[in-house]
C-alpha cells in the first residue's frame, strides 16, 4: 500500500494522467447528450409498455373441489392430555433436580474429606 507523507505537492500520485477527462469515460467515447444535476446523465425513464391483449390467460378446465371440513375438537380430552403432559414434564424435572443434587453433594463431600 502506498501512503503519502502529508505534503500536498505529493498528491500528484493520485491525480489522473494528463489528457484524461474526469469520470469513467475514455477520451474516445462521446459525451452524454443530456446532463442532469452535477453533470450526471439524466434518466429518461422506463420504456413504454403495452397492455396485454384481452383473454391472454390460458383457459381453466379443472376446478378443484372445495376444502373439506375438519373433525370437531374434543376440548375436555385435549385439556386432560395437556394436564397429563404437564405432570410428566414436572416429574422428570424434579427427578433430574434430585439426581443433580445428590451428585453435587457427593462431589462436595469428596472435596471436604
Amino acid at each position: 500500500m502506498t501512503t503519502g507523507n502529508g505534503d500536498p505537492a505529493d498528491e500528484g500520485f493520485w491525480r489522473r494522467p494528463p489528457g484524461q477527462p474526469d469520470g469513467l469515460r475514455r477520451p474516445d467515447q462521446p459525451a452524454p447528450e443530456a446532463a442532469g444535476p452535477v453533470g450526471r446523465p439524466s434518466y429518461p425513464g422506463p420504456p413504454p409498455s403495452t397492455p396485454p391483449p384481452a383473454g391472454w390467460r390460458p383457459p381453466v378446465h379443472v376446478q378443484p373441489p372445495p376444502p373439506g371440513r375438519l373433525p370437531p375438537q374434543d376440548l375436555p380430552a385435549l385439556d386432560a392430555a395437556e394436564g397429563s403432559a404437564r405432570t410428566l414434564t414436572y416429574g422428570i424435572g424434579m427427578l433430574t433436580t434430585a439426581v443433580l443434587l445428590v451428585v453435587m453433594c457427593l462431589l462436595c463431600s469428596r472435596v471436604l474429606f
